[in-house]
């Protein structure tokens, strides 16, 4: 009888121990690609469970079975312990279904609007010959003069960096390399003015100092959890010759440095840009350093050209607005960054479009580049004519004219971005063609609602299993647990709450500001198109 009661008890605590809501988890949200394996992980866990109470209850009847022979006072208090092990497991199951319950019933009033004031991607008005001629009349009145933005942007920071390299030290100063466009401009989807190129720049500092990085994905990091997606940049110097630090006299000779040959000397962590007492880059030191570079080198080659250039922003570095005497406007955004090891990603000083940047001497790591090659990746395999781009630029437009009537919010076009690179993992190719554009569109924002929702939303290539191996994103990123880039909404409800606004109004204006910048005759005139706005 003992043992038998020890044998239910032990069963009672591996339920308990091994039970979803009693055991901590170290990654309470998991990206939405990683649904189908959660099922199927739940489905395994409830068959072992089946085999498992199955195999009691077996037991248990050849216990009833000996019991009998046993006196009555044996069998009360088995019978007493089999309804104390019944109230554990009912208890855990109704806990079960509460916790169920909670994760798929939509968010309360405090978190969303009511139902009464919400609408649904999937109810809201969309016109498929509106959002066509909106398509072909932004696509033909970009792609052209895209092309020529680009190629005069290229032109002109190549001649603007050479200044710059030639203004800098080349013994003592940072080395500045060849820019990287990245961006709507570069990757073919920019529909509103004004005109904004987004470029790289990478530099690194003076011989013989090197760069030492430490991700916030790697085994021994000190990153705060706050942090994820950033890392820490370590100046490092190089071991050298001793010549750089002995004072060797005037009759004492280096084998291996001539006499004309400059010493690399030690440097201070300011001349290294460097927070102050650490060895860490700083990024409020580097963007000083890059903005008073950018000045210099622009007053060197001002006389060559006939427009005016401005800085933007004092606060970002590199924000150039160049105006010409016609009154068009380029916006570029130059971006000092540190390129990560021999890869495509870079620790970037800033993003244009964040309101704030992680404090010093944390640096965001981005893989601009990466998507960029994913959306080439998808351009070889989608149908001719497909969908995809058409509904970014959609979606953006809609994004910053929303923007301009309620005000900022959390979003970005990085998340719309971000939402459709998930959408073209997990669908078809053959459902992108153009005709599909309605649907496709109502699908981007029904992800960015549950994205909402859910306050989570998961970087498209940290930690995703299905980004093709074409792409080559480096292995500790691919196998690094997965970003939430709505986490700032999980702890600050004002902004959660401007931004379900922000995305109920711009649902339900939808229709009507497509209408309004989509060009057509109307009592004899032509209506404003969206190259006119704004």
């Amino acid at each position: 009888m003992q043992g038998a009661i020890a044998r239910v008890c032990m069963v009672v605590a591996a339920a308990i121990l091994n039970h979803p809501l009693l055991f901590p988890q170290e990654n309470t949200t998991l990206p939405l690609d990683q649904d189908e394996e959660l099922m199927a992980r739940m489905r395994e866990h409830e068959e072992r469970m089946a085999m498992e109470q199955a195999r009691l209850e077996k037991e248990l009847s050849q216990l009833e079975s000996k019991q009998e022979e046993n006196s009555p006072e044996e069998g009360y208090s088995w019978y007493f312990w089999s309804a104390v092990s019944f109230l554990i497991f009912f208890t855990i199951e109704m806990c079960r279904v509460d916790l169920a319950d909670a994760e798929i019933r939509p968010l309360e009033d405090e978190d969303m609007l009511s139902e009464s004031e919400s609408i649904s991607p999937r109810t809201m008005v969309l016109d498929k010959d509106v959002l066509i001629n909106f398509c072909d009349r932004s696509t033909y009145t970009s792609a052209h003069e895209n092309w020529r933005v680009r190629e005069f942007v290229e032109g002109f920071a190549d001649d603007l960096l050479e200044s710059l390299r030639s203004v800098c030290d080349r013994e003592a100063d940072m080395e500045v390399g060849d820019f990287v466009g990245i961006g709507s401009m570069f990757e073919s989807w920019k529909v509103c003015k004004p005109l904004m190129c987004d470029l790289l720049v990478p530099f690194l500092p003076p011989d013989p100092h090197f760069f030492q990085f430490h991700l916030w994905c790697s085994p021994s990091s000190d990153v705060p959890v706050l942090m994820q997606g950033c890392g820490k940049i370590k100046v490092v110097k190089e071991e050298g010759c001793l010549c750089g630090s002995a004072n060797l006299g005037e009759d004492m000779l280096c084998l291996l440095h001539s006499r004309n040959e400059v010493i690399k000397v030690d440097r201070s962590p300011d001349e290294l840009l460097c927070s102050k007492n650490t060895p860490f880059l700083a990024k409020d030191q580097v963007m000083k350093w890059f903005q008073i570079s950018v000045t210099k080198a622009w007053g060197r080659i001002s006389h060559k050209y006939d427009f005016e250039v401005t800085f933007r922003n004092l606060d970002d570095a590199g924000a150039l607005k160049i105006r010409f005497r016609s009154g068009k406007v380029i916006v570029m955004n130059i971006i000092p960054v540190v390129q990560f090891e021999d890869t495509d990603a870079y620790f970037v000083s800033h993003f244009p479009s964040d309101c704030e940047s992680p404090p010093d001497p944390h640096w965001p790591l981005s893989l601009a580049v990466y998507e960029r090659n994913l959306l080439k990746y998808f351009a070889k395999c989608l149908p001719q004519h497909s969908c995809h781009l058409h509904c970014l630029r959609i979606v953006t437009f809609l994004h910053k004219k929303q923007t301009v009537l309620t005000g900022k919010s959390a979003f970005t076009n990085y998340h719309f971005k971000t939402a459709l690179l998930h959408m073209l993992l997990s669908k078809k190719p053959s459902s992108w063609g153009f005709d599909s554009m309605e649907h496709r569109l109502r699908d981007l924002f029904c992800v960015m609602q549950r994205s909402l929702q859910e306050k989570r939303l998961h970087h498209v290539l940290i930690g995703n299993s299905k980004v093709p191996e074409e792409v080559r994103v480096p292995e500790i990123i691919r196998k690094a647990e997965p970003v939430n880039l709505l986490r700032p909404l999980v702890l600050q409800t004002e902004l959660y709450t401007a931004t379900v606004k922000h995305f109920q109004e711009m649902l339900r204006n939808a229709n009507v500001l497509i209408q309004e910048y989509t060009p057509h005759l109307s009592n004899g005139g032509l209506h404003h198109s969206i190259d006119e706005s704004l």
